[in-house]
């Protein structure tokens, strides 16, 4: 068994619950949702986010503006929508319990 596929595979599992915590405060752009994950270690790659936007946006959410940027071309803000802070809400919920269980059961000698 490979332990880098295992490791990926948890990441994963956690990634959605992540960038959706990002934005919870405020809106942010691609980069930004990028740079606060990989500050926090969770390593991670554009081309696992981009399509991760779009499925939480056509999901209901997310939602995106344009914004104009001083240094180049437009930038897309993600936000997210009633939806989107009812569902976290949920997943904070979920995480608490889970979190809780996996300490319970790693810790046992």
């Amino acid at each position: 068994m490979n332990i880098e596929n295992t490791k990926a595979q948890m990441r994963k599992g956690v990634l959605e619950f992540c960038i959706l915590s990002v934005l919870k405060e405020k809106d942010a752009y691609t980069s930004e949702i990028l740079d606060t994950l990989k500050n926090a270690k969770l390593l991670v790659v554009e081309g696992t986010v981009y399509p991760l936007l779009t499925r939480l946006k056509n999901d209901g959410l997310l939602n995106y503006r344009w914004e104009e940027s001083t240094s180049g071309p437009p930038r897309k803000y993600y936000g997210l929508t009633d939806e989107g802070h009812e569902f976290l809400k949920e997943l904070n919920g979920t995480w608490a319990e889970l979190s809780d269980a996996v300490n319970i059961i790693t810790s046992q000698n």
